[in-house]
């Protein structure tokens, strides 16, 4: 009898696992299948269709730049977690409103300018001059926002009709450019904070020595705002048909201008010629409809947002073998590897030989719009750069909105420099900073001491001050620094170090001042800095445009995708809604400048980096 049930317990157990297992395998296999469908409605979705008669949207969105900041999957995460900012790629955009000049289905242009933030003075000419191009196919080109800000406004003025919301306005403040001093502050905690510079200009560091911005600087950073704001003028006028000195009126006799008009700030822009008409939004849409007709799903206009609108057409860049690379040197300078949005010494110098030792690659385009940083890293590019010219493969360099300081140092090796005139650049100096906290210790009864070998033993502890020879031996570094600096500079612009000096110790100068102090060779932006470096290469006819940019894998694809479906059906509902923060303003404004200092990394602490952010 035992035997039997002995018999049956172990069958029922095996059946038992057996069941267990399959039910196991199962379910994996069902995980397994559905992850699969996930992947498959994700991975895969219907291309955007364009209509017979549509209007191209350019609705850009947050910063105008020369290249998104991060890998694709790391952007996706920042947004599904709420800290993303949003940027617009200033190459999607000229591509798209070129494309769209040649399609005989794109019947209008239309600039959705709500979102647009940030822009430099010579990237939004460069979009106006595609803007322009548009027109001149005989297309008309809208443009509505609810409210105008002067980098919007700059777009827009190019537009055939101007509209704005009838609660909206147009504000013109000019360039400013100002900063927080923290002398006081630091005296009154007792932090000893260790400057060392060559160059009165050199006002990255001022802040840290000073309660107020130097004289010195005060009258340079003013010389080439005003050159920037005279351009802005001029654009404006010239696309309003008005003189440059009205839009002056409009901007510094605003106050008067609306007290003129009982407050109404719309009614202002509309009597001084600054847009056509004051609508409201479902004006706007009206108008579209007029123009490329309705569309009777959404009941609106018809029209494509620019993205959608490239994923539509799929245009192929590769027109020939002969390739003109261009390698984006965008953000800040940093030793070592960084991601996409700011430059590795590393990372980007690696771009460089990629482009260098790549057969088909004929010529190469330095893309720069940085305002430096790291001496070390910057000297890391640099010399990619050389040995790249010295390979008989040209190189070109063309200026974004900035290339001052690290970002010269990083461009005055290439065979040719193109920038905007208004363009940020020079700041030729360099500086380190070395703050010390031990009499703020001190006061709360924390005392540093020891033992060491010889003077620099324990050096540059913040609790411990310096000592004096590591003063000399820091300032002796900055000037070697600062030495080097300019001397390569005089070797590769053939000018003497006597001249560079003249123009240097941190001085900054607008692309058109830098154009006729020989530190850029010509005037113009990426167009004509690509067919400079084709013609050198001798391949001006028959070209294509390539960028090197960092891979991402098959798997960071995969997330990516996963990723921002994730956040679009969130819908904004983020993890950042459930995290609220009390900030005080003045002592956050200086933790973030100590924090963004201490992101450097220059292995000798030296930097080459220019402060010079306008509003």
């Amino acid at each position: 009898m035992r035997t039997i049930l002995e018999t049956l317990t172990r069958a029922l157990v095996q059946l038992w696992h057996g069941l267990d297992l399959a039910r196991r395998l199962i379910v994996n296999l069902l995980f397994v299948f559905l992850i699969v469908v996930l992947l498959a409605w994700l991975l895969t979705s219907d291309r955007p269709e364009v209509a017979d008669s549509t209007a191209l949207v350019v609705e850009p969105a947050g910063s105008l730049v020369e290249q998104l900041y991060g890998t694709p999957d790391e952007r996706a995460l920042l947004r599904l977690l709420g800290r993303y900012r949003p940027e617009s790629l200033v190459r999607s955009l000229h591509e798209a409103i070129e494309a769209a000049g040649r399609d005989d289905r794109v019947k209008a242009l239309y600039l959705d300018l709500n979102r647009l933030g940030r822009g430099g003075l010579s990237t939004l000419q460069s979009l106006r001059q595609d803007i322009e191009a548009f027109k001149a196919t005989g297309k008309p080109v809208l443009a509505a926002a609810d409210f105008y800000s002067q980098s919007r406004y700059h777009l827009a003025a190019a537009a055939d009709e101007v509209m704005v919301h009838p609660m909206g306005m147009v504000l013109l403040p000019g360039f400013g450019s100002y900063r927080n001093y923290y002398k006081e502050a630091l005296d009154r905690l007792e932090v000893d904070w260790n400057v060392f510079r060559v160059g009165e200009y050199k006002s990255a560091v001022e802040p840290f020595m000073r309660s107020a911005m130097s004289s010195e600087v005060r009258q340079n950073r003013m010389r080439w705002m005003e050159e920037l704001w005279k351009a802005y003028r001029t654009d404006i006028a010239s696309a309003r048909d008005l003189s440059p000195e009205a839009v002056a009126a409009y901007s510094n006799d605003f106050h008067r201008k609306l007290a003129d008009h009982s407050g109404r700030a719309a009614a202002v822009a509309l009597a001084e010629g600054l847009v056509d008409r004051v609508v409201n939004r479902d004006e706007v849409r009206d108008r579209l409809v007029e123009l490329v007709g309705e569309d009777e799903k959404t009941h609106s206009y018809h029209g494509i947002n620019y993205l959608d609108y490239l994923e539509a057409i799929e245009t192929s860049h590769r027109k020939s073998d002969n390739v003109v690379a261009v390698v984006v040197a965008k953000g800040a300078i940093y030793n070592g590897s960084r991601p996409p949005g700011s430059i590795g010494g590393d990372s980007t110098a690696e771009l460089i030989r990629r482009a260098r030792n790549s057969a088909e690659v004929k010529a190469l385009v330095l893309r720069i719009d940085s305002p430096g940083g790291s001496s070390f890293a910057s000297e890391i590019i640099r010399r990619e750069v050389e040995l790249t010219r010295d390979s008989g493969k040209p190189v070109v360099v063309s200026m974004g909105s900035v290339a001052a300081s690290g970002g010269y140092w990083i461009a005055m090796s290439a065979d040719q420099i193109w920038a905007s005139a208004t363009t940020i650049t020079g700041s030729i100096g360099i500086y380190a900073m070395a703050p010390t906290f031990q009499r703020t210790l001190a006061r709360l009864g924390i005392h540093n001491d020891g033992v060491g070998t010889g003077p620099f033993a324990g050096t540059l502890r913040p609790e411990r001050g310096l000592p004096d020879e590591a003063v000399e031996a820091l300032q002796s570094s900055i000037e070697a620094g600062y030495e080097e600096f300019i001397v390569r500079v005089a070797e590769e612009r053939g000018m003497t170090v006597e001249q560079v000096d003249q123009v240097a110790g941190g001085r900054v100068w607008s692309g058109a001042e830098a154009h006729d102090l020989g530190l850029v060779d010509e005037l113009g932006g990426l167009q004509e800095a690509l067919d400079a470096a084709a013609e050198k290469a001798g391949v001006l006819d028959d070209y294509s445009v390539v960028y090197i940019e960092q891979e991402a894998g098959k798997t960071s694809k995969v997330l990516t995708a996963l990723l921002e479906s994730a956040a679009d059906r969130l819908d904004g509902w983020t993890l950042s809604r459930f995290a609220a923060r009390n900030r005080w303003s003045g002592l956050e404004t200086l933790l973030e400048e100590v924090t963004r200092l201490s992101d450097f990394n220059d292995p000798g602490g030296l930097y080459a980096y220019c402060f010079c952010d306008i509003e």
